[in-house]
């Protein structure tokens, strides 16, 4: 009981934060940048939603038999690809519940912030809710449209995909790693200069 209670009050902090970070982002674009990169800040959204949506289906779809032969021979990527899998409740829990979430939100009040900042530099106020409901019927259309096609590729493709977020995971890894063995050296030569 008291895991499930942090679990869930983590994905609330987890949610919290993303949620304000992307937020952060629309309101940094759409007070420096003109009209049309706000409107790519919220395609972007709207692809991430569809994007991580099939990435949990993936997940949930994918074999994990595959991926052992794969890890036999070597192939890069291989061995995540089996951590994936065999979390894919996790995996799954996290793509479509919380960044599927958090899109969907957050893709809506992009929206509607869109339209009230639009209309008033328009100054077509009269037009408000014409605009309003038009932007809300395109983001719903795009997001379920483009939800429905990325389950359908993810279901068919289940193993490719969970293969190329696993090749994608473990060169981030790979990056972060090289990283901090490059800090430890730097300092390791630092110290080794003030010796001498």
């Amino acid at each position: 009981m008291a895991g499930s209670r942090r679990k869930a009050l983590q994905v609330g902090l987890l949610t919290f934060f993303l949620s304000i970070s992307i937020s952060l982002l629309f309101q940094i674009t759409q007070a420096t940048m003109v009209y049309w990169v706000s409107v790519v800040v919220l395609l972007v959204v709207i692809l991430l939603g569809i994007l991580f949506d099939a990435i949990g289906t993936a997940a949930t779809a994918a074999s994990e038999k595959p991926f052992h032969a794969m890890a036999s021979d070597r192939v890069f990527g291989a061995k995540k690809a089996i951590e994936l899998v065999r979390k894919a409740d996790q995996v799954a829990s996290f793509c479509n519940d919380v960044v599927g979430d958090i899109c969907g939100t957050v893709s809506g009040s992009i929206g509607a912030a869109l339209v009230i900042d639009f209309v008033m530099k328009k100054n077509i106020l009269h037009f408000r809710n014409l605009f309003s409901i038009i932007v809300i019927g395109l983001i719903s259309s795009l997001t379920v449209g483009g939800k429905a096609f990325g389950k359908s590729f993810a279901i068919k493709e289940s193993n490719q995909v969970v293969l190329w977020v696993a090749v994608v995971l473990e060169k981030f890894e790979h990056l972060i790693r090289c990283g901090k063995k490059n800090k430890g050296n730097n300092k390791n030569k630092r110290e080794k200069n003030k010796k001498t």
